[in-house]
């Protein structure tokens, strides 16, 4: 054999057994990371059934996973020899192990949507997916790391319950606004992101977590409510995925109210409180801003792009992005500052909302 072959042979054996950057390895590493992948998501999958009330199947898990019945019997199989799945009749349930590993994967895909909308800024629509991709990379330091720098939030912005450090997830809450009893108000705990185009619509909509609603009819064809401002009218199947609880004292005397983004230009207005999917930091760096119930606020500055604007707020000058000050609930008042006198306030910093 002459000395090139010997050099090629060479070569490519390096390429394909090297340790660590042989073809061998990184199929290796590239098989066992979709292989942990499609574990996590289908304890995440058998982890939402039990949650709901129901028992997973083959044939629900196949159907989350989008897989053949072949594979999922393979990955339920490795998963019972692993001890984080038991088969009970045509059903799975988790086992304390799985439980565990399961609820670690929701509390980091719940921190990374409530991330990517209060810091990265992302679409709600397109929040889920996002996560989805990231949460299988985090580790348990990673996602303690995000959880303490968000300010341990409760809810993610779809107001699903973030679960604890310790591994606590709180019972779901809420009935589908088709099982809402007519003209009886009701406050929004949650929306469903899917399907993703049923989502789509009811952002588009307006519609957000926190709002108070009245349910003002139900047909076979439509579900109209209103919020005492707006009337909304959706499709029975889109109007599913809104889930809404009783309301408190202080949520009926808050039908009706606006967000700050919506006040016109030298409108006056008094901060009534903040809509209930601002959380963690976002909602504790609006409330050290001075953004309490009962505060005073004034439309004072709208820039020639009418985004960010600046309002005036215990005598400073703040200025937030429509996104940030949609969070803020306010209700309009008369205009009786000292401006309004004839004896002007002195201007401090003008302080940003980041």
């Amino acid at each position: 054999m002459t000395p090139w072959i010997w050099l090629v042979a060479l070569a490519l054996a390096v390429l394909v057994l090297a340790p660590r950057l042989g073809f061998l390895s990184s199929w290796r590493r590239w098989s066992s990371n979709a292989q942990r992948v499609r574990t996590e998501d289908a304890l995440k999958h058998i982890l939402d059934e039990e949650y709901r009330g129901r028992r997973a199947s083959l044939r629900s898990v196949a159907g989350a996973l989008h897989l053949s019945d072949r594979a999922v019997m393979t990955l339920l199989d490795r998963m019972q020899k692993r001890g984080l799945v038991e088969a009970l009749g045509q059903g799975f349930n988790l086992t304390t192990e799985g439980e565990r590993l399961a609820i670690q994967v929701v509390r980091a895909h719940r921190l990374l949507e409530r991330y990517l909308v209060d810091e990265a800024r992302l679409p709600l629509t397109k929040v889920h997916g996002e996560a989805e991709r990231r949460e299988h990379a985090l580790t348990l330091d990673q996602v303690n790391s995000l959880d303490a720098s968000l300010g341990h939030p409760s809810l993610d912005p779809h107001g699903d319950p973030i679960p604890t450090r310790e591994g606590y997830l709180a019972p779901a809450t809420g009935t589908p606004l088709t099982s809402w009893p007519t003209a009886t108000a009701g406050r929004i705990v949650h929306l469903e992101d899917e399907p993703p185009l049923a989502y789509a619509q009811i952002l588009a909509e307006g519609l957000r977590v926190g709002q108070v609603v009245r349910l003002l009819e139900t047909t076979v064809d439509r579900v109209a409510l209103s919020d005492g401002t707006a009337e909304y009218r959706l499709a029975p199947a889109v109007a599913a995925n809104i889930f809404v609880a009783p309301v408190s004292a202080r949520d009926e005397g808050s039908t009706g109210l606006m967000a700050l983004s919506d006040l016109s230009s030298g409108s006056h207005a008094e901060v009534v409180g903040l809509n209930e999917a601002c959380q963690g930091f976002t909602r504790r760096r609006l409330l050290d801003l001075g953004f309490t119930p009962g505060a005073r606020i004034d439309v004072d500055l709208t820039t020639f792009a009418g985004d960010p604007r600046a309002y005036r707020i215990r005598g400073t000058l703040i200025a937030l992005r429509r996104d940030q000050a949609s969070q803020i609930l306010v209700r309009p008042v008369a205009d009786t500052s000292e401006e309004a006198t004839g004896n002007p306030l002195p201007d401090h910093a003008v302080t940003t909302g980041h």
